[in-house]
């Protein structure tokens, strides 16, 4: 999906940081979710990725479908996973495990 902006990390590091802005989505939208590398391994691939977020929402936090519409917040979900990808490439964080909570920080003396 996003590769060909990886063309230098190995498969397990794309995967990483794709891991990685999904945990920057869930921050970012205040969910309290954190996806750990065996978690991400068993999702499904990318090309299905939004069938395996609506699994997830049903499976494990089934709870916030009694207020929110299921499309509605798989849709943010992707939105956002997206847009903190392409902020770690382009700050040049691309990195596997970066802590977004950490990244969004300001820097004393910057």
């Amino acid at each position: 999906m996003f590769a060909s902006h990886i063309s230098d990390t190995t498969a397990q590091d794309a995967a990483d940081i794709h891991r990685s802005a999904y945990n920057a989505a869930f921050h970012e939208l205040g969910l309290r979710w954190h996806w750990d590398a065996d978690h991400y391994e068993s999702a499904l691939p990318a090309s299905q990725e939004k069938a395996h977020l609506l699994s997830y929402l049903r499976n494990h936090q089934a709870h916030l479908l009694k207020a929110y519409d299921a499309e509605f917040l798989v849709d943010a979900i992707t939105t956002a996973k997206g847009r903190c990808y392409e902020t770690l490439l382009g700050s040049g964080r691309a990195r596997p495990n970066v802590n977004w909570a950490e990244m969004q920080q300001p820097q004393v003396g910057h």
